[in-house]
């Protein structure tokens, strides 16, 4: 935390008693220190736009008055379904400066796709200073649901076919194709993804040791997510649990990239510095404002 000037002191004034009365009452000068926040960036989701992030604004302004807040305002809307890779680079240059200008870092809240963004940001990022990463209902360990996002993209698919397009080089140029991870279709997903498969190294990668170490610069890993998400499928994705091959969810500390600590969740976890806060009754588009959300699962990492 960084500490400010003091404030304008108390006045302290003489008080004149009786003609015996040989002291004077002195009041107290008092110092206040005015505590500093680390600026926040928020990173939004799929078909998402800056001004949707109003409520979290306010949450954040009441709660810690003076926060620099970034809500960064790029691949909006239908801009969101270019490649993630695309993404990631345009996301780090905005978002570049706000770090160097900030000298005790700073906190991301990184919201559905925006999640697996930062997490892109956090492996590629050699001097990146992220305090708190706050994933917020992301599928970090990817997605596989007939959800109304994926029948607006696709009308012509289910998830059981869409394997055929997301696989391919013409599939791989559409943001959900990226982190689309069919538990029937290992191989085809592990070869396919240009984007999960590598940052989970899942796929073989030759920058998977730098990236590993750059993402273990963060010095918290907060992950949230709910039943009632609607969307993230499973819902467990959000906290890196994912199907087995008969859609039966594995929890993450069971899934094989935390077991080999691929690209540094187990080693987060013996830090201490890992923490899971799952809220029900909370539909996917609510978890940036809900205040239940916001006090029980941010708000605390945000210092």
């Amino acid at each position: 935390m960084t500490m400010k000037g003091p404030s304008s002191p108390v006045s302290c004034r003489s008080n004149n008693g009786a003609k015996r009365l040989l002291w004077s009452l002195i009041g107290a000068c008092l110092v206040v220190a005015v505590i500093g926040y680390k600026p926040v960036v928020i990173v939004h989701g799929l078909f998402d736009s800056s001004w949707e992030f109003g409520e979290l604004l306010r949450f954040i302004n009441e709660s810690h008055p003076g926060t620099n807040v970034s809500v960064i305002d790029l691949f909006d809307r239908s801009a969101s379904l270019m490649p993630l890779w695309k993404q990631v680079e345009g996301f780090k240059e905005a978002i570049y400066p706000i770090m160097q200008n900030a000298a005790d870092g700073v906190h991301f809240i990184c919201y559905s796709q925006g999640g697996l963004i930062c997490r892109g940001i956090l492996s590629t990022l050699p001097d990146h200073n992220v305090h708190s990463f706050i994933s917020l209902s992301s599928p970090q360990a990817g997605q596989y649901g007939d959800t109304d996002y994926l029948k607006y993209i696709f009308p012509e698919f289910m998830k059981s076919n869409l394997f055929h397009f997301c696989y391919t080089a013409v599939g791989q140029r559409i943001s959900i194709c990226n982190y689309w991870k069919d538990p029937h279709h290992t191989d085809m997903y592990i070869n396919g993804s240009d984007y999960l498969a590598l940052l989970n190294s899942e796929r073989q990668n030759p920058n998977s040791t730098v990236w590993k170490k750059n993402f273990l610069r963060i010095k918290k890993l907060v992950l949230i997510g709910g039943p009632d998400d609607g969307v993230i499928t499973p819902w467990q994705s959000s906290q890196f649990g994912f199907y087995d091959k008969n859609e039966t969810v594995v929890e993450m500390k069971e899934q094989d990239l935390y077991l080999r600590d691929l690209f540094g969740l187990k080693t987060l976890d013996a830090r201490g510095d890992m923490f899971l806060c799952s809220v029900a009754g909370v539909e996917h588009v609510k978890w940036h404002s809900n205040d239940t959300v916001f006090n029980s699962c941010i708000v605390k990492w945000l210092v």
